[in-house]
């Protein structure tokens, strides 16, 4: 099925006005409803503007298509030169692969060095390493002596970068590099090197080895099983072979399994250098194989976290499926690598796969990591993918994703704090990490960040350096620069016309409100951010800026007769209300502003529904006022509510009901009306909306103990006699937050019994998301600076990229 090769809008009304715009083609359900890939298949096809930075985009996309299927592997010249050593089983004195001596004549760059092409000064050692074992290579058989004596030039002219400690180093470096040395002279190879800088090699070896031996652990082992082609015949080669792997592969690095044969036969490492050379031809030698599984996981996480997986729904389904089915046959190019097997639990969890985080136990404790030689060579890379693996909880109950979560999250901190890391990319990352969770953190803010800081030459060091893709890195950044950019055109139009449906309500008018129109936007771009949702984030972005009106208005904003009014108004006159009975200006506008949206909503939703909805949205937003009146009256009655009575109307009363239900009619999927009565729907909605006031209240606590105001940690702490303090109260809400986001997330990924369709349940955790951001430090509405970043860059800023692209389709 895959290949691996090697390669070098809608209306806006207001006020009973409409503002008309069309900013991203509106589809009809059954177009939603089979996901993105058909509808941005046709979008750029036939329903953008020539202005549209997408509308040229479409060949950019077919090209990224083929690519996932594909799994191209960067050249070794360091392992292809070492499995050119192996000697052939019947004629010993003759290589048993002979086009890797082929390959290795036919790629000698003009300064005499093999190895990467990336250009990179920092990578010397790597070239020094590469370059040194073709010399090996070629002189093992007699051949190529020119190619030698430049090979040799090479390495004495930038010899002293190997003493280099500032430079990036290949793994295992100072043993296998004065290794080879060692081979080399035992060759009897005239070495154009310092008698005094030879020594100082092999002593550096030396110490290593020394050091190894010391710790004798079950780490160390592995480590030097790993790079046993530097020992020069010091290794037990049988306990070498403990490390066997069922492909016949020494940890799939086939430099290493070259070794063994260059020591003692067997069929099984034979078998799997054969295949290799079966499968790249005369291509050279990839650095490590299989990689397949981690190639396809890896583009799948780039797509996603450029925000373009929209666009290849189907490609990334067939991916997911063959690595759930090697998940599930415990295959072992997953679960012998550690950065495999997190990154796919990650991704198949989040996709809604069921697996259980018991497979992930055998990393539960950090000694257990260090034990294995991801761990012993301290794989940054494999400790960020455990620490992001460890965040989807989908039960209070996953010990292991505790246990994992706590010792990688320490480890990436004392990483961080120590200042040791060579790469900016790397320590950018984990920074990234360990600053914003997964569940606390909007989407498209993600986005830009990832396509800012793309890394076209994101290359990984082993042995050597080497990349993996089947897609063009370009290709990739400059389509995920024109989805960005065509998505901001669309905002900034949407954006407008919701600023000019408040002034066409007058709401700007209500003097105790908060305008928090342009937040209530960013919480829909930055979350449901696709072309196609655009009446989706319209309906979020108005039920946003009414209900913290209405908020504003029940807290504070209107007198007892005011609000008491409001609620009548709603609820018994709302096809029969006369001018006479609003009694305020106040009231006034903000029924005229929830009666026109509501009723004009409520009109697309029931069209696209293929029912009348409109009575459901009208409940939800009685539903909402009423607990807020109930609120309002204990204020002014001094009353203070039991916890369970005060959660019963703090989850109405927190105001998501009229955000998020209705958006859901318009994410695509036909809603009947079981689904709405359901008992998931329900406590989907009773979950978030839970989470959401127990996270404003933790933050809120001091300022509303100041003001005097109701509040869950005051309620712990009043009626716990004395025995619980203020710091306690805080510490067991945070509890129920993590159990609540765990419970939360099971039932959104939950497939199994479930009716409310995947897309519909992806707004509640989309709100979720949404709730943590906005808490994270304090009350996010309480942010202007935090936030106003925010918006702008979702919404007004460009993106800087500095790669400048030039390709034509």
């Amino acid at each position: 099925m895959f290949s691996s090769t090697v390669s070098p809008v809608g209306s806006l009304v207001g006020g009973g006005r409409s503002c008309v715009s069309t900013f991203a083609s509106e589809r009809s359900s059954e177009g939603n409803a089979v996901g993105s890939q058909a509808i941005l298949d046709q979008g750029l096809k036939y329903t953008l503007s020539a202005s549209d930075p997408l509308a040229s985009s479409n060949w950019l996309l077919g090209r990224i298509k083929e690519g996932l299927l594909k799994v191209e592997l960067s050249v070794s010249a360091y392992d292809t030169a070492w499995v050119a050593m192996v000697p052939s089983p019947r004629f010993p004195k003759t290589p048993c692969f002979p086009d890797c001596v082929d390959w290795i004549i036919d790629n000698q760059h003009s300064d005499g060095s093999w190895g990467p092409t990336h250009n990179k000064p920092s990578l010397i050692k790597d070239v020094l390493s590469s370059t040194l074992a073709c010399v090996l290579a070629l002189s093992r058989w007699s051949v190529g002596e020119e190619y030698v004596k430049k090979g040799l030039s090479f390495i004495a002219s930038n010899f002293s970068s190997s003493m280099n400690e500032k430079l990036l180093s290949p793994v295992g470096f100072t043993i296998i590099f004065p290794g080879m040395i060692s081979y080399a002279l035992q060759m009897g190879l005239d070495l154009p090197l310092w008698e005094c800088d030879v020594d100082a090699m092999l002593y550096m070896r030396e110490v290593e080895l020394r050091r190894e031996a010391e710790k004798n652990s079950a780490g160390s082992k592995s480590y030097l099983a790993f790079v046993t082609e530097g020992l020069c015949g010091m290794q037990d080669w049988q306990a070498v072979m403990s490390f066997q792997r069922k492909n016949g592969s020494l940890f799939n690095s086939p430099s290493s399994t070259a070794a063994v044969l260059c020591h003692l036969r067997d069929d099984k490492s034979l078998n799997y250098l054969t295949s290799i050379l079966q499968k790249f031809g005369c291509s050279g030698v990839p650095t490590t194989y299989p990689l397949d599984i981690y190639t396809h996981l890896s583009m799948v996480d780039k797509l996603e976290k450029l925000g373009v997986s929209m666009y290849f729904v189907h490609d990334i389904r067939r991916i997911l499926d063959k690595v759930y089915r090697c998940w599930m046959e415990n295959d072992e190019e997953v679960y012998s690598d550690i950065a495999v097997c997190a990154m796919a639990f990650r991704i198949l969890r989040m996709h809604g796969y069921d697996l259980s985080s018991d497979a992930l136990s055998s990393f539960a404790d950090v000694r257990l990591f260090k034990n294995t030689l991801q761990g012993y060579i301290r794989d940054l890379n494999a400790v960020i993918e455990l620490c992001r693996a460890s965040q989807p909880h989908i039960s209070p109950e996953e010990p292991v994703l505790k246990k994992l979560s706590s010792w990688t999250t320490d480890f990436l901190m004392e990483e961080l704090s120590s200042n040791a890391m060579k790469s900016l990319d790397i320590s950018r990352e984990i920074d990234y990490t360990l600053r914003f969770p997964f569940y606390s953190n909007l989407e498209r803010l993600e986005h830009k960040r990832n396509i800012e800081h793309y890394n076209l030459d994101n290359f990984q060091m082993l042995k050597t350096s080497y990349m993996s893709s089947g897609i063009n890195s370009k290709d990739l950044l400059e389509f995920a620069v024109d989805a960005f950019s065509s998505s901001q055109m669309i905002y900034k139009k949407e954006l407008q016309c919701l600023e000019n449906w408040v002034k066409e309500s007058k709401l700007d008018q209500l003097g105790f409100a908060r305008q928090k129109q342009t937040y209530g936007y960013l919480s829909a771009a930055a979350t449901l951010f696709s072309p196609e949702l655009s009446s989706a984030r319209q309906c979020w972005a108005k039920g946003s800026v009414l209900a913290t009106i209405v908020d504003d208005f029940f807290d504070g904003g209107g007198s007892s007769e005011e609000l008491a009014n409001l609620v009548v108004l709603i609820e018994n006159r709302w096809h029969e209300v006369s001018e006479k009975d609003f009694g305020s200006e106040n009231v006034k506008i903000i029924f005229y502003a929830l009666y026109n949206t509501i009723n004009e909503l409520g009109a697309k939703a029931s069209m696209r529904q293929k029912r009348d909805v409109t009575d459901h949205i009208i409940n939800i937003w009685l539903a909402m006022i009423n607990s807020m009146m109930k609120e309002a009256d204990w204020l002014k009655n001094s009353t203070i509510p039991t916890l369970d009575e005060y959660m019963a109307h703090a989850i109405p009363s927190f105001a998501l009901g009229p955000i998020i239900i209705p958006s859901l009619y318009f994410v695509g999927p036909e809603l009947l009306e079981i689904i709405t009565g359901s008992t998931e729907y329900d406590n989907l909605f009773k979950l978030v909306s839970k989470l959401g006031r127990l996270l404003n209240d933790l933050q809120g606590f001091e300022r509303d103990t100041r003001e005097g105001k109701l509040n869950s940690l005051k309620l712990l702490v009043h009626y716990g006699n004395g025995l619980i303090s203020e710091e306690e109260a805080r510490r067991e809400t945070r509890n129920v937050i993590e159990s609540t986001r765990a419970e939360l997330l099971g039932l959104v990924l939950q497939s199994k019994g479930s009716v409310v369709p995947r897309a519909c349940k992806d707004l509640f955790w989309k709100m979720s998301k949404i709730l943590h951001l906005f808490y994270r430090n304090n009350d996010g509405f309480t942010s202007p600076k935090e936030m106003l970043g925010a918006v702008n860059a979702v919404i007004h800023e460009p993106l800087q990229v500095s790669y400048q692209f030039f390709s034509e389709a």
